[in-house]
């Protein structure tokens, strides 16, 4: 005997009239609120709504059933579901820049003035031209791609790939720029509990009230799940008002955060999660300075996997005719949004769950004019309580067929006998079991095992630290996921140290969840679909099997089961039941796919965040910023910063006027450059020298304390990824520095060569780039300048600091800094770095101190110009394609330790004597330019590839020399001083005969810097 009660509707509730606005919605009922109602638009026409509904539901209201277009075929479609599994009711919602396509009508809240259009349909959705398809359905079976286009083969390019690109996809994006922001935020908590139905929201208070911090998320606006969509009772109150009342509850505790409207759509190694957290959706327009999406990466502890179950649709002809549901989202629309699907409404039935569906509808004020169970043998309590209503009731029979175009009116029903017979309905729900939601499960590649008892498959071996419940864990009733829910919150908050134990759940009234899967109608009229969203009929599936796509992998590629953004939701395990069946297996040794993230579909927008436009390569200013821009300075981008590239002055022609005005300042005299934009990594520990050892190619055991040495790192081919410097503060400190364009990526490679490489070592490190202003004072007269800057105390002469020396120091009278005697400039020079807030004061004192030296600002230009006089590699010869040898550093290399790189960088190749190496190189006419990317040829060679010798790499006009000068790489450079080639650039028609000679034009024996 089944325990569920049908009930007759009351006589004061009569069936709801039609012909009006909202002519489907119930006289009373629901969680909407009727006080406010909504106005909303769908494919231009006006319709009424109330504040509570989806689109969905309030086209429902409307008698509004035909929503789409198939995929394949075109055909009608309407509503199959109430939540984000669903496959049909894909539409696009709102106009110009933020039009967005495909968003399910299930789950978008309804607002005023909504906008809402159907998709992939021409002229219209009633009148569609590309209905035809459906007349060619044989020719577009599974597989029909890969073997239509084939032949002829030049018919590809020009006729075919154009055809399938103006077919593809279902909606339109928007063409403008997208005017709405996203955020991304990082969120930590003991205990995450994924789903906020009943099992959920057991497990959250069970956690959070033993002050572990928890944190639940629901993809539902409302929390309550299925609770919110059934006449259920707890203890001596409502479903509903239970969820209510244990929201409530959660939001008191202060450990507890509700995040509501957000979809966890990817489980992570590690304990991470993805989420994204709809924050203005059910707006028309976000507030001021409010994001459109949030996307959350949390961390959790322990987590519990709530995420509930999707009821199975059955397999027969004309199964996807508007009209024909879900019998769990008939009772979600009848009861949590006050509207009848339909005023005769007919039950297909595999189990006692879709009994239920019949007591809903009549109390409703619905006809139901029949139950159709596939189970020849039916609990005599269903079937007397059925017949009480006024439905017929056929056991043993099946649904064959539906009638009506766009719009279901009859339903073809072959009893136990094979009796047929048409019976009239303009709704149709089906009830063929429900399937737990394994897809989070499966993110990190665990197969999902088969559950014997329900008929489905259930998560196998959970991630570490997360536990199924309710549903979601194969536990369908609502007693279990109340037991299971809050036994999981009390050991998972347990398992991170805190005091709990689960409490007695609360009674319920009785539930029976007896089912026989029916996995399809063998002999039914029509095509019979599997996967509603990619058109995937029972005859695809069999087709795979006559082809040898036997294979769950196979079936899926071949047929597109379960692809797309719809995962398999509604339609995996009824393909997998055909299969079975057409091989004969027991579905188990069938197996199943796993299932990837997103869960749901994610806009782009939400993983970019705020990263797009100018904040996609956010601008960093230097510390000098302010006074730069009030001499005038011309900025440029370097890496992600905005620096000033040179200062020009009244009177000077042009930029390399400035320039050279600036060069010879700073040799002259004195000159400053802000040069905080350099990558600087503080790296801290006990092993912190011996990192530095192993990621350095050369060697740093020896460094004392208070000096500095040139670092060259290697990437793990032999390549060279960056130079810099590398300063010891301390024993155990030292301050790293990167070049401004990979900066980044040597942090990043330090990361991993502690995390993954050498996890053993005590080292820990830092970016801290944007904490320290940095400035170069260079040139004779800057020992003299910064004299008046560092406080005294401090002996920064050549002998108590030397070159290569650091120190930390105090400027302006007590402000903490640090001090280095580097040059790149190959003049006198240091580097100060004070903290960033000091960074404009900074400079501006700099300035005051060396204006009686006759001090000058100099910009990147000037830099550049003065690494290419004294032969240092940068990023031009820094390119990724150049080892140690070929830049003049392999000398520097370490003979007796290991280090990154160190076996890769002697590969045959990269020890080729013909290998092209750095050499400088001059105009033989002084007076002609030089280019950069000019290819070296031998004087009368004809230009070819084979001639090919070289090439310039970086050129500057030499204001010291008085003409043009280059650094390049070049076949056997260092043997070939003296010798002329031809430095040709086809590009721009240069062809000019230039002499080789050493990469060090000034001061070539570093007397300069030492002084």
């Amino acid at each position: 005997m089944s325990t569920i009660t049908l009930r007759r509707a009351e006589a004061d509730s009569p069936p709801v009239p039609t012909g009006r606005p909202q002519a489907f919605r119930t006289a009373t009922g629901g969680l909407i609120d009727r006080r406010r109602p909504l106005d909303f638009s769908f494919d231009g026409t006006r319709y009424a709504g109330f504040e509570g509904d989806t689109l969905a539901s309030a086209l429902l209201a409307n008698g509004v059933r035909l929503v789409g277009r198939s995929f394949k075929y075109h055909r009608p479609r309407g509503i199959l579901s109430a939540g984000s599994e669903e496959p049909n009711a894909l539409v696009e919602l709102r106009a110009g820049a933020r039009r967005e396509p495909n968003t399910r009508a299930t789950v978008a809240e309804l607002y005023e003035g909504l906008e809402a259009r159907s998709q992939n349909r021409w002229p219209s959705l009633r009148y569609d031209a590309l209905a035809v398809n459906a007349l060619a359905a044989p020719i577009f079976a599974a597989g029909f791609y890969y073997k239509t286009f084939m032949w002829p083969a030049a018919f590809w390019e020009k006729l075919y790939e154009p055809m399938i690109r103006r077919a593809a996809g279902l909606g339109r994006a928007a063409d403008a720029p997208d005017p709405d922001t996203y955020d991304r935020a990082h969120a930590f908590c003991d205990v995450l509990v994924i789903g906020g139905g009943p099992a959920g929201l057991s497990a959250a208070l069970a956690a959070g009230r033993s002050g572990a911090r928890v944190i639940l998320v629901d993809e539902d606006h409302r929390l309550g799940g299925r609770l919110l969509a059934e006449r259920r009772e707890i203890g001596s109150r409502s479903g509903a008002d239970w969820a209510r009342e244990t929201v409530a509850e959660l939001a008191s505790l202060p450990e507890v955060t509700i995040l509501s409207r957000t979809t966890l759509f990817g489980v992570y190694d590690h304990g991470a999660y993805g989420a994204v957290e709809r924050v203005s959706d059910h707006l028309a327009v976000p507030a001021a300075h409010a994001p459109r999406q949030r996307l959350w990466r949390i961390t959790a502890r322990r987590a519990v996997l709530a995420a509930g179950a999707i009821e199975r649709p059955h397999v027969f002809g004309g199964n996807d005719r508007p009209g024909v549901m879900l019998a769990g989202a008939v009772r979600t629309y009848l009861n949590r949004f006050g509207v009848l699907p339909g005023q005769r409404v007919a039950i297909f039935t595999s189990g006692d769950d879709g009994w239920r569906t019949a007591s809903d509808v009549a109390a409703a004020g619905g006809q139901v004019v029949a139950v159709i169970d596939a189970r020849a043998c039916v609990p005599p309590g269903l079937r007397r309580a059925a017949e009480a209503l006024g439905a017929r009731v056929i056991a043993g029979g099946y649904v064959s067929g539906t009638k009506g175009h766009l719009a279901l009116k009859a339903i073809e029903v072959v009893d136990t006998y094979g009796s047929s017979e048409t019976i009239a309905c303009d709704c149709l729900a089906m009830a063929n079991g429900w399937n737990p939601i394994v897809h989070l499960d499966s993110h990190l590649s665990r197969r999902p095992v088969w559950d014997a008892a329900i008929h489905a498959f259930v998560p196998g071996a959970l991630p570490s630290g997360m536990v199924a419940v309710g549903a979601a864990g194969g536990r369908l009733t609502l007693a279990a996921c109340l037991e299971t829910g809050s036994r999981a919150g009390a050991e998972m908050a347990a398992a991170c140290g805190f005091t709990a134990a689960p409490r007695d759940a609360p009674g319920t009234d009785p539930e029976s969840t007896e089912h026989t899967p029916l996995w399809r109608v063998a002999r039914s009229r029509g095509k019979a679909f599997v996967d509603f969203q990619n058109d995937v009929a029972a005859s695809d599936v069999e087709l795979a099997h006559r082809e040898g796509f036997r294979a769950v992998e196979h079936l899926k590629r071949y047929t597109t089961l379960g692809m797309a953004t719809d995962q398999g939701k509604t339609s995996n395990l009824a393909g997998l039941g055909i299969m079975a069946e057409l091989t004969g297996q027991a579905l188990p040794s069938v197996g199943t796919t796993v299932f990837r993230p997103p869960f749901t579909p994610v806009a782009i927008g939400a993983f970019a965040g705020h990263h797009r436009g100018k904040d996609f390569r956010a601008t960093r200013q230097v510390p000098s910023r302010a006074w730069c821009a009030e001499q005038g300075a011309v900025f440029v981008e370097t890496g992600l910063w905005l620096r000033p590239a040179y200062f020009p002055k009244a009177g000077e022609a042009d930029w390399l006027e400035s320039v050279n005005r600036e060069v010879n300042t700073v040799r002259s005299h004195v000159g400053v450059c802000d040069v905080t934009t350099l990558g600087k990594i503080d790296i801290q520990g006990r092993d912190a020298l011996a990192f530095i050892e192993r990621v350095c190619a050369n060697p740093f055991g020896t460094l004392p304390v208070g000096k500095a040495r040139y670092a060259v790192l290697l990437r793990e081919d032999g390549f060279v990824m960056d130079d810099g410097t590398v300063a010891r503060m301390g024993e155990t400190h030292f301050v790293m520095t990167a070049s401004t364009a990979n900066a980044a990526k040597v942090m990043q490679h330090l990361e991993f060569c502690h995390q993954w490489l050498w996890p053993d070592l005590d080292v820990q490190m830092v970016s801290v780039s944007e904490q320290w202003a940095q400035y170069a004072v260079a040139g004779p007269r800057a020992r003299d300048t910064l004299r008046s800057i560092v406080d005294e105390g401090f002996d920064i002469g050549n002998e108590a600091f030397p070159f290569l020396a650091c120190a930390e120091v105090t400027v302006g009278g007590g402000i903490p800094a640090r001090l280095f005697r580097i040059s790149f400039s190959g003049e006198l020079a240091y580097e100060l770095a004070v903290p960033a807030a000091y960074g404009d004061a900074a400079w501006r004192a700099i300035m005051q101190a060396g204006s009686t030296h006759g001090i000058t600002a100099y910009g990147s230009e000037a830099l550049s110009v003065m690494r290419i006089e004294k032969g240092h590699a940068a990023g031009a010869e820094i390119n990724g394609q150049t080892t140690a040898r070929d830049l003049g550093l392999g000398g520097m290399l370490a003979k007796k330790k290991d280090y990154v790189g160190r076996l890769m960088k002697e590969r045959p190749a990269l020890t080729d004597p013909d290998r092209p190496i750095l050499v400088g190189f001059r105009p033989v006419d002084r007076g002609a330019r030089l280019r950069a990317g000019a290819h070296f040829l031998a004087v009368g060679a004809a230009p070819s590839l084979a001639a090919d010798e070289g090439v310039m790499t970086s050129v500057a006009y030499s204001p010291s020399l008085g003409h043009w000068i280059g650094l390049g790489l070049l076949r056997r450079g260092p043997e070939r001083h003296g010798e002329r080639v031809r430095a040709y650039d086809p590009v721009r028609g240069g062809d000019i005969e230039v002499e080789i000679c050493s990469p060090v034009f000034v001061d070539p024996k570093e007397e300069k810097l030492r002084v």
